[in-house]
């Protein structure tokens, strides 16, 4: 119940056991083609150019950067969390200038900075932000500031690691282009895969390049021609098979589910949570309005130390929460509730564990109180 890997179902684990067939293989270019369909679902677009990068999600960001990005261009990048620094970290790499739009870790993006960015700065031809913050369970308003890129015609490259599967994520509505994720926070599956989609925006902008690409592994107009539409693919790498029966496996349960029943069941879970931290005195680090509910992030109370209640929660009850990131270090913890551990049974699990750990500690807290509100808010639903 950290930031991620998540718990993944037995089903995605099973399926990594299917037999590997070749990556060029009729049956695994017909799985390729279903795969590309349900993460059109997932990520609510009808981009043609929507794959799986066979890597982790940081290098879904650096294919969204040095496919759209060149050595001069300038982008606005912004930053409210370790994840953001990253982007920048990106842009420099490509050679390009990042102008910075800071916020305090906790809080989300605020879209009057970013719109007097973009108008201070009429040559930058992106806008980089990240919708969910892992560093600090934060959300920032994709929408408006997608809108805001549009109307200054930058393209929009967003980071939605934690956010794919877990929250409200509509890439063609609100206009983002060039967007990345990973497949070991809400989607529930093993780690090394990252979802992303390039609006038809974004690869004209590709195809108009006057240089190629700095990584030869990530130029999507290499890739296109193996995720490309036609039967006939041409090979560019060894596919990761059966990692990628693994993604469509999850992609498939969360069709099955159901987009909006899944982000309905990482709210509610959420709520559970929230209730029973608060009935132990604990306070949530980010205003209520701008919380993820796959994770939490927890204020540490003065006294408790934060490695040895994280240990206890480990050795004792086998379970794992995440520390706090960067300027949060030491301050808060990081509670995940993605995919498939989004459960009612892991959130009485956690309270339980958690309430032991500062017992442990000297907290002074109800015994039991913790639960009791999370069951009372479980049961409110069902007007049991």
């Amino acid at each position: 119940m950290g930031p991620g890997p998540s718990d993944v179902s037995p089903r995605v684990l099973a399926s990594l056991a299917r037999p590997t067939i070749g990556h060029l293989d009729p049956l695994f270019v017909s799985l390729m083609d279903e795969i590309k369909g349900l993460l059109q679902y997932a990520f609510q677009t009808s981009n043609e150019l929507t794959l799986p990068i066979s890597a982790p999600g940081s290098a879904g960001m650096e294919a969204c950067f040095v496919n759209l990005l060149s050595c001069g261009d300038t982008a606005i990048v912004c930053q409210n969390g370790v994840f953001g620094g990253r982007m920048r970290e990106n842009v420099e790499r490509c050679g390009a200038t990042a102008v910075m739009v800071e916020d305090d870790w906790g809080a989300p993006v605020d879209p009057h900075k970013v719109a007097e960015a973009l108008k201070n700065h009429p040559e930058a031809s992106v806008l980089a932000f990240v919708h969910a913050e892992t560093s600090t369970g934060t959300r920032s308003d994709a929408e408006t500031l997608c809108k805001l890129a549009r109307e200054h015609g930058v393209l929009v490259i967003m980071d939605t690691v934690t956010s794919l599967g877990g929250i409200e994520l509509k890439v063609d509505a609100w206009g983002a282009d060039a967007v990345y994720s990973g497949s070991q926070k809400c989607l529930s599956c093993v780690p090394g895969i990252s979802p992303v989609t390039f609006s038809p925006r974004a690869v004209e902008r590709i195809q108009a390049r006057a240089h190629k690409v700095q990584s030869w592994f990530l130029d999507m107009q290499l890739v296109m021609g193996y995720w490309g539409g036609d039967s006939k693919r041409a090979y560019h790498h060894t596919a990761p098979v059966n990692a990628l029966y693994a993604l469509h496996e999850t992609l498939v349960i969360l069709q099955e589910e159901g987009l909006d029943n899944a982000i309905s069941r990482h709210q509610r879970n959420h709520k559970a949570l929230v209730a029973g931290l608060e009935a132990m005195g604990l306070s949530m680090a980010v205003e209520e309005a701008w919380r993820l509910p796959q994770l939490n992030s927890v204020c540490i109370p003065d006294g408790v130390d934060d490695a040895r209640v994280r240990g206890r929660l480990l050795r004792d009850f086998d379970l794992e929460i995440g520390a706090g990131l960067g300027a949060l270090a030491g301050k808060t913890w990081r509670i995940g509730l993605m995919g498939h551990a989004s459960r009612q049974r892991n959130v009485i699990l956690c309270l339980n564990a958690l309430e032991t750990a500062l017992k442990a500690e000297g907290y002074a807290l109800d015994s039991g109180a913790a639960v009791e509100a999370a069951s009372d808010y479980y049961q409110s639903l069902t007007g049991s």
